[in-house]
């Protein structure tokens, strides 16, 4: 018999999320005590470790700049403000665009869904109990379109959040640098913990606001009440996308073409303010890093929890009516909550930063912290939330499961979350040698360097499927498809932390940009440096748990799908399900190929830019004159919007054309392929970006560790030389992969299939309109 009532579940997730707020809210004030301009009202604060003092530089530091401290701060200032206006100016125009995209895209779920039932009003037979009467169609299908605009709008608002936490956190990262390595890390990890907690919070507020709002309609009706709420993960994920794909393209056309003219044609430094991409550039970071990669992430969460709690509602707790175990994956994330907190407090209040080889060290013992007190948690809501034994639906037939069973489905996503983070920090960071072999590969040219790249990205794939299969093995064996929406959970039921170390990056690279344009020492930009290698790290663990648990939410939509469709079992050998497996292993290749010609062309218009204002602004090379930054980034943001359209409109158009014109069946097998080919070049394609990327830092940076760089990356320097100039042509190959494609690639997978399992009734009735004729 469970302990927890109803009265004390619905208490905890309220104030778990409350909490989260709070402790955003916190980091937001510590993180605002650094004043960007020394004379700012309101910016002085104590001098605690992560908070900062008015006089950021102090004045007998003065000399070291040769200038004043107030100039250097000005500067700052000025260029945080640059960056910050571009990327609002990018995103409002963006969300101009998916207003008429989310209003367009509700009414078709109205339609179609209402279509399915030829938009009665009665009350319908309920589909897993038949003896009982649920709510209309028409209901169904009003409440579904409006549960897609919640999620939509929460998706937006994740990004515009976590924009605005990285815009207001850059400068204050580069101020706090100068004052030593400890005090940035701080600020910059604390800032990406305002982002973490806003949006994992604000994502189980809403979504039970919203359970407890349809559920007044609804009543005991709890199959049609989940139905629609999965529609919720659906807008999440669509907004994603197009963060995703359009924030890609920005941040990737504008880096390419900086770097590729900026450094290897001009041979000046990563962020000179000679450099006319240089603004567009750190644009990018924010719209593509932060606001597509917070978007990208909510989708994911918001799709597990919706899979998760569809499965549970045809399940003995859904029939039963049992609140506190149909909760039960609200309750995992919000003890994930409360767990991340006291994980992030050891990284800002515990930890020290001596030097910069210990911060990649501290990063990882996040995600090791979080797990191991995770696992303590998820025992602790099992055993009190859960029944000792209960029924689930699989496909047809009843499974007895125990309380327990739980306890280990949601365990095994976790701890192969910390496998694949693990793997990924291995292949990714250049402490270890996989990326130490990409950068002596430079030697030869940027050719080896390339297939070695390669290499290691499709090297990495190897232990995180494992680690991903068993999850899926372990979670079906005990629980079915519910099984494995908990694994999911699992892995990301510390999402507050995993987007803690995610945002980090972006925002120290940011803070590097900054330091350079400002001219601050080189010490400075060595420590920020230093901060975005890990960054680059942890970037790539971020992107390896949203694709690893992409991969366990797809297969549990897909299992809700065929449970929706009224289909008993997919048959490869069908050539109705080999045609669709077929296809779907193909879109992966062909997405992949749109966002990659998308970067390359929106690149191609940048160098053009770059090279003309060289050459046509006299004194521009000597730093005597001011670049057009304007341009270059009305060329990222033109480009972007431009061709982000095509890839999303594959992505949300292929399932419905599969099971309009051929049928469940075909698209039971379209999802299939997409799933295990996307999976895996999702992977490759973001691990071999990151090599690259680490690779090249390994050459540049000569500030590394507590006893300085090593003697190879030494001898494969310094910046400008033959290798370094190859490492930078292998890290523009890497960019749109690990940034636009890779990441883009987990939402087409888990859109395709929770949109698939939103549209299934109308499938089901009217679907096939070709192959039932053949």
């Amino acid at each position: 018999m469970a302990v927890l009532g109803t009265v004390a579940v619905e208490v905890f997730i309220l104030v778990a999320a409350l909490i989260g707020i709070a402790f955003a809210v916190l980091q937001w004030y510590v993180v605002a005590r650094v004043a960007v301009i020394s004379d700012a009202g309101g910016g002085a604060g104590g001098k605690g470790r992560g908070g900062g003092s008015g006089d950021v530089l102090e004045e007998d530091e003065e000399e070291e700049y040769g200038v004043d401290r107030l100039a250097v701060e000005a500067r700052c200032a000025e260029i945080q403000q640059a960056i910050s206006i571009g990327a609002m100016s990018f995103l409002l125009t963006e969300y101009k665009y998916l207003a008429v995209f989310m209003a367009a895209f509700a009414a078709v779920i109205f339609l179609f869904l209402g279509s399915a039932r030829r938009f009665s009003a009665r009350p319908e037979p309920c589909a897993y109990d038949p003896a009982r009467g649920c709510r209309p169609a028409l209901a169904n299908a009003a409440f579904s379109a409006v549960a897609f605009l919640l999620g939509a709008l929460t998706s937006v608002l994740s990004g515009y959040l976590g924009m605005r936490v990285a815009t207001f956190a850059n400068a204050r990262t580069a101020l706090e640098a100068h004052r030593g390595i400890d005090r940035a890390f701080a600020i910059a990890f604390r800032s990406g913990a305002v982002m973490g907690f806003l949006l994992a919070s604000s994502a189980l507020l809403v979504l039970y606001a919203a359970i407890n709002l349809f559920g007044l309609y609804y009543g005991d009706d709890w199959g049609g009440l989940y139905e629609s709420i999965t529609d919720y993960g659906l807008g999440g994920s669509s907004v994603a996308l197009f963060g995703r794909v359009g924030g890609g393209i920005y941040t990737k056309a504008a880096d390419v073409g900086a770097d590729l003219v900026g450094k290897v044609e001009r041979n000046i430094p990563e962020d000179d303010p000679r450099n006319p991409a240089v603004i567009a550039d750190n644009v990018g970071d924010n719209v593509g890093d932060i606001a597509g990669m917070g978007s990208d992430l909510f989708g994911s969460y918001a799709e597990l929890l919706c899979a998760a709690l569809f499965v549970a509602s045809i399940s003995s707790f859904g029939t039963e009516h049992n609140f506190a175990a149909m909760m039960y994956p609200l309750l995992v994330s919000a003890v994930g909550l409360l767990v991340c907190a006291v994980t992030t407090l050891v990284a800002t209040d515990v930890s020290t930063v001596e030097c910069t080889d210990e911060i990649g060290p501290i990063l990882k013992r996040q995600i090791l912290i979080s797990t191991v007190l995770m696992t303590g948690g998820v025992a602790a809501v099992t055993f009190l939330a859960l029944p000792a034994r209960f029924t689930l639906f699989d496909f047809g037939n009843d499974k007895h499961v125990k309380n327990w069973h739980l306890f280990i489905c949601v365990s095994a996503g976790l701890w192969a979350g910390l496998v694949i983070g693990y793997v990924t920090e291995y292949f990714t960071s250049n402490a270890y040698g996989p990326v130490r072999a990409v950068a002596r590969s430079c030697r030869t040219g940027a050719a080896t360097n390339v297939i070695f790249g390669l290499a290691v990205g499709y090297k990495s794939v190897i232990v995180s499927i494992l680690a991903i299969a068993a999850a899926i093995y372990a979670g079906f064996r005990l629980a079915a498809m519910y099984g494995i929406a908990l694994a999911a959970l699992g892995m990301l039921s510390t999402i507050a932390t995993g987007l803690a170390i995610d945002a980090y990056g972006p925002i120290s690279d940011n803070a590097g940009g900054i330091a350079e344009m400002a001219g601050m020492p080189r010490r400075v930009r060595d420590r920020t440096d230093a901060l975005d290698a890990a960054g680059n790290t942890t970037a790539a663990i971020g992107k390896g748990f949203a694709i690893g648990s992409a991969a366990l939410v797809s297969l549990a939509l897909f299992g809700a799908y065929e449970s929706r469709a009224g289909i008993a079992a997919v048959d490869v050998l069908s050539p109705r399900v080999f045609v669709g497996l077929l296809a779907g292993a193909m879109l992966p290749y062909w997405f992949s190929a749109m966002t990659m010609r998308s970067v390359g062309s929106a690149a191609l218009r940048m160098v053009e830019e770059v090279r003309r204002q060289f050459d046509a602004i006299p004194g521009l090379a000597e730093g005597l004159a001011t670049p057009d930054y304007a341009t270059c980034v009305r060329i990222s943001t033109d480009a972007s919007l431009r061709k982000m359209m095509a890839p999303g409109a594959l992505v949300m158009l292929s399932p419905l054309v599969a099971g309009t014109l051929f049928g469940v069946e075909t698209l039971a097998g379209l999802l299939a392929g997409a799933l295990v080919s996307g999976v895996q070049v999702a992977i490759s394609a973001s691990n071999s970006g990151g090599a690259w990327d680490n690779a090249k830092k390994y050459i540049e940076v000569l500030y590394s560790g507590c006893n300085g760089a090593s003697e190879e990356a030494r001898s494969l320097g310094p910046k400008g030389s033959e290798a370094h100039k190859a490492a930078v042509i292998g890290d523009t190959i890497g960019d749109p992969l690990k940034d636009t494609s890779g990441p883009s690639l987990n939402i087409l997978i888990k859109l395709m299939a929770v949109e698939s399992l939103v549209f299934a009734p109308f499938f089901a009735a009217h679907g096939g309109i070709i192959f039932n004729r053949l």
